[in-house]
């Protein structure tokens, strides 16, 4: 993120260290294919007349545009605990600013001040916080169709792809969110509390953009070989629950969704039938 804040309490620069090594996400998020960048969502205050024409989140951007005629010739960002988050300069003619926030954040109302010397000339408020929902979790054997050599590479491809998952997560909020773990837990036959990568393949975190629905691969291997306290196949049908779990930076408490889930037609995971349908 980038922006000249004037100071920053001790809680927010602590939440900036936790998620530091947030990256955009390049091979392990798709809609069809691997995710090589945002795509705009908007959330907008409506704004039509006025000094400011518009003000919303797209992406992972709040963007302020501004009147041509506008006499305008500073954006301040205020956060909700009223601490100044950054200043952009208008220049002459310019008809938009923006302020990134693909870092650390508090979520909450924040306040954008208009001003024209040391004068505020208009101010606009807006929520910018995020709600991700898991929709939906989906495996190699059900969903041939997306990216899974592209996400795993051709190396063992077969063993990776029987193994792994994809998790399809939407950001219905109003502010971008990093998922910082997958964790897949319950009649899965491969639970693992702690998995490597923080779960997620290629990557250690992914941010989801505002209004942006993408797929995370796994890198637990929670559909492969069968671990000790892992569910296996039965030709007659093994049935139960996993719960899926996203750990997230901005929000302090965790995304989780259950599915129900039958194994069955074999003894043996790769000719198993695997049916994953909602709790």
């Amino acid at each position: 993120m980038t922006s000249n804040n004037a100071h920053i309490d001790r809680r927010t620069a602590l939440r900036t260290l936790v998620v530091a090594g947030v990256v955009g996400v390049s091979g392990c998020t798709s809609e069809d294919g691997p995710l090589s960048g945002p795509d705009p969502g908007t959330d907008s205050t409506g704004t039509s007349d006025g000094p400011f024409r518009k003000v919303g989140v797209e992406g992972t951007t709040l963007v302020v545009e501004l009147a041509p005629d506008s006499e305008i010739d500073q954006v301040n960002l205020i956060q909700p605990n009223g601490e100044l988050w950054g200043t952009r300069g208008v220049a002459a003619g310019a008809e938009q600013v923006s302020f990134e926030f693909r870092a650390a954040y508090m979520p909450g109302e924040y306040n954008v001040l208009g001003l024209n010397g040391e004068e505020t000339v208009v101010e606009e408020s807006l929520a910018i916080q995020p709600n991700l929902e898991i929709q939906a979790v989906g495996l190699y054997r059900n969903h041939p169709d997306k990216p899974w050599e592209e996400v795993y590479g051709e190396s063992d491809t077969n063993r990776l792809i029987n193994g792994e998952a994809f998790v399809t997560i939407e950001n219905t909020g109003t502010g971008p969110e990093t998922v910082t773990e997958l964790v897949f837990s319950g009649n899965v036959p491969n639970p693992v509390e702690n998995p490597r990568s923080n779960g997620i393949e290629r990557t250690d975190s992914a941010i989801i953009p505002v209004e942006k629905e993408v797929d995370l691969y796994s890198a637990s291997f929670p559909f492969g070989s069968v671990s000790p306290g892992g569910m296996g196949c039965s030709p007659d049908g093994n049935h139960g629950e996993f719960t899926v779990t996203l750990e997230t930076a901005i929000k302090s408490s965790p995304v989780t969704k259950t599915f129900d889930v039958e194994y069955s037609g074999s003894t043996d995971l790769d000719d198993c039938s695997i049916t994953i349908t909602e709790a």
